[in-house]
């Protein structure tokens, strides 16, 4: 049997942002990947140049049932500490929209630096975890490459969205098993689906996007929507899903900033020969605004239809109320909604109040960020908070 400090479960983001904190520190680190390479969700994201942090990433930006829990180690590092690492390490960055940071280059680029500051920790691919078991005052973690054992066990193997990288509910029937609660997980920044009805009113708009507005009770958000041939995605979509429960009605504004029963008004006195799908064509894409046309019956010349007809149109495009009959599920989330109770967690350093020298970091605990390098950005300070005590 290996032996170490600390045995750290997840070779991603948290996981090796920790190692490298413990390394630092002058732990004897190993760390456990059950994929062949290390960090794939790094690798894949932003494109293949990873969104690595948000400038204006704050704890308004996450989700969770205790929403303060993730102050502490947010402020104790943040998107700025992230930045000068990037910058240490000679990254070239931009801002692409919104405070997103990605890479110039390469989402490998943050992966080598990762690995680079970890440098002195035993990572270990490719290696599956048969049990995890505490004897005492030390955790024994087998596997089908042989046994190790620490007194301190690190879980980083995140939720299990997008299972074709290997991500699965590890953390949370680990975390069970050590008698802490696990808050329901389910698919967060996920595209949302509709029923046969509703596709039918939608067939042919699959690749049609709009700037939109999405409201969810008192959550909004602002960004690009697109029809799909499965209901409705794009990262206006993506951010309130997150927040959707089944059965919940979501409103879409297609023309935020646009009062467009005004300016059907205005059109109908300055052009009342003008189609209204040729008027409405002027400021949404021709295949949805002739769509919107037909819901609302509001067809023919503009001289030849009554405000009540226009103002039914222009509370369709303004106030656009659809329930969601689901979503496409863990497959295609970006993240997943939920994980360890963060009740049964030290907000500081991550550790399990019941169970001295277990810890949960991560996407495995119950804080999930906004879409545009918040995930990440949890990932990094939730792991420094641990590579700081473990």
């Amino acid at each position: 049997m290996e032996t170490a400090d600390v045995i750290i479960l997840g070779a991603g983001a948290a996981g090796l942002m920790c190692a490298a904190g413990a390394v630092a520190r002058g732990r004897r680190v190993v760390v456990l990947e059950r994929n062949p390479k290390v960090a794939q969700k790094i690798r894949i994201s932003g494109g293949g140049r990873a969104n690595f942090t948000n400038l204006h990433a704050a704890p308004a930006n996450f989700l969770s049932d205790n929403p303060r829990f993730c102050v502490s180690a947010l402020k104790r590092f943040t998107q700025r500490d992230f930045i000068v690492l990037v910058e240490k390490h000679g990254i070239a960055y931009h801002e692409k929209t919104l405070g997103q940071l990605f890479c110039d280059d390469s989402a490998q680029q943050i992966i080598d630096m990762l690995l680079a500051e970890a440098k002195g920790a035993d990572i270990r691919t490719g290696v599956s975890i048969r049990a995890v078991t505490r004897n005492g005052a030390r955790f024994h973690v087998d596997t089908e490459k042989g046994a190790f054992e620490a007194a301190a066990l690190v879980v980083a193997t995140g939720g299990p969205s997008i299972p074709k990288m290997g991500a699965s509910g590890f953390a949370y029937d680990l975390a069970k098993h050590f008698g802490l609660r696990v808050v329901e997980p389910r698919p967060g920044l996920v595209p949302l689906t509709f029923d046969p009805a509703m596709l039918a009113r939608l067939d042919g708009l699959s690749g049609v996007s709009v700037p939109a507005t999405a409201t969810l009770g008192k959550v909004r958000f602002d960004e690009a929507l697109l029809f799909t041939h499965r209901g409705l995605s794009g990262p206006v979509i993506l951010q309130i899903s997150s927040y959707w429960r089944p059965g919940e009605a979501i409103r879409l504004d297609l023309l935020p900033g646009t009062d467009l029963f005004q300016v059907l008004k205005d059109m109908k006195r300055d052009e009342p020969k003008k189609e209204v799908p040729t008027a409405l064509a002027q400021v949404l894409p021709k295949r949805l605004a002739q769509r919107l046309c037909e819901w609302t019956d509001c067809l023919g010349r503009l001289a030849d239809q009554p405000d009540k007809r226009l103002r039914a149109l222009a509370e369709q495009v303004n106030a656009w109320t659809v329930t969601p009959n689901g979503t496409e599920g863990l497959r295609t989330a970006e993240v997943t909604v939920g994980g360890v109770d963060t009740r049964d967690l030290s907000s500081k350093t991550m550790e399990a109040n019941d169970v001295p020298g277990l810890y949960f970091i991560g996407e495995a605990v119950d804080v999930t960020g906004h879409l545009g390098g918040f995930n990440f950005q949890w990932a990094w300070a939730s792991g420094h908070a641990c590579g700081e005590v473990v």
